[in-house]
């Protein structure tokens, strides 16, 4: 499967320090030193003020982000990428529109004008109160359950999928929503809701790549060496803003992810032209020449942790039916050949695990080419 639309994809040695950190008063007990109150004080009122103005608070979502290094982010860490630096932006596929604006912010942690600066990337800073959410050190940043089927370990999907052809990439418009998730170990991984991964229940920009198709490996976001950021303006794991609300304005973003045919490493990109980097070939055994299949849609965890159906929702938590503006969706569809060209999907099929849970509903028009809406509340009197 292809790394993004699969879920549908410690932290930093060295840094130039956070953008965003939540500050120290600095306050520090004096030693071998003449205690003067007063000039002590103004002297400790000084620092404040200082450490007050350089800190920045951590942003709405209570992330610290730091601005790391481009050669010393995580991925450099693994062995084939030591001591090696990024590599350029590939040529996109044909038939791509790219009108990336500088302006645009799509994560709560820019809504104030932050970034990092050229030559750093931005990486969420994992803390204790991260890993110990987590049911272990080791499982920190990596699948609760392992999925080897559709209906295997409580996965619930409601996706459209195609496979029966070689696979370079693929695209859509996905409109995002905050689902609600009442048990801290399920969650909503398409754009992800986590709680036991980040603390909160705001949907989250995050990948997930394997190169077992999940039967071992899988980690998320940039919690291993593998995936090369080169984006300074999108910190993966961060929370998405805006997001749509019931009955009034939809806001969904652009992904695509496909194969550079020079070099043969999946790239990334978020938004409207926002590259925001690659999985290099080599970690990959299945995808390391093609896809055979591209998914895309909705999943929840089902823990059944109180003995029936969870009430997490998919999406808004509305179902497929009720249509724009309230129920979620996918738009624009399309998938990337062997020559490197953007062209629509020929035959996707529909999946609903439990469709009295989470259903879905095709269509295709004009404007928004091939779409689909899907999701619904969960438990309810159809679904026990």
């Amino acid at each position: 499967m292809i790394p993004i639309f699969v879920a549908f994809l410690v932290v930093v040695s060295s840094s130039l320090g956070p953008i965003l950190s939540l500050p120290d008063s600095g306050h520090r007990q004096l030693v071998n030193h003449t205690f003067n109150p007063d000039k002590d004080s103004q002297k400790l009122r000084r620092v404040d003020a200082y450490l007050k103005k350089i800190n920045k608070p951590a942003s709405p979502d209570g992330d610290v982000i730091d601005c790391v290094l481009s050669h010393l982010q995580p991925a450099f860490d693994h062995p084939e990428l030591r001591g090696k630096k990024p590599l350029d932006p590939p040529a996109r596929p044909k038939g791509h529109n790219c009108t990336e604006a500088s302006s645009e912010s799509f994560q709560l942690w820019t809504d104030a004008g932050e970034s990092c600066p050229k030559g750093t990337v931005p990486v969420r800073r994992t803390t204790e109160k991260d890993i110990l959410r987590a049911s272990s050190v080791r499982r920190y940043g990596r699948r609760r359950h392992v999925r080897r089927d559709s209906a295997s370990s409580g996965h619930e999907h409601a996706v459209v999928f195609e496979n029966g052809d070689q696979y370079y990439g693929a695209k859509a418009s996905i409109n995002v929503w905050a689902p609600r998730v009442t048990n801290a170990y399920e969650h909503v991984p398409k754009l992800s809701v986590s709680p036991e991964l980040y603390g909160d229940n705001r949907p989250r920009f995050f990948i997930y790549w394997t190169n077992d198709a999940y039967h071992a490996t899988g980690c998320y976001n940039l919690l291993c060496s593998g995936f090369v950021q080169i984006n300074n303006k999108i910190a993966i794991g961060a929370a998405i803003s805006p997001r749509s609300s019931f009955n009034s304005r939809q806001f969904d973003i652009i992904l695509m992810v496909w194969k550079d045919p020079k070099h043969g490493h999946w790239w990334l990109e978020f938004g409207s032209g926002l590259l925001v980097g690659y999985w290099p070939a080599f970690l990959f055994s299945h995808l390391r020449s093609h896809a055979n299949m591209v998914q895309f849609g909705g999943e929840v965890v089902n823990t059944r942790s109180l003995g029936f159906h969870t009430s997490t929702q998919m999406g808004s938590g509305k179902f497929a039916q009720e249509g724009f503006r309230k129920a979620a969706y996918f738009r624009n569809l399309q998938t990337v050949d062997w020559d490197n060209n953007l062209v629509p999907f020929k035959n996707l099929r529909l999946l609903a695990d439990h469709s009295n849970c989470y259903d879905i509903r095709q269509g295709r028009n004009n404007v928004w080419g091939t779409y689909f809406y899907y999701g619904g509340p969960g438990r309810n009197v159809r679904c026990p």
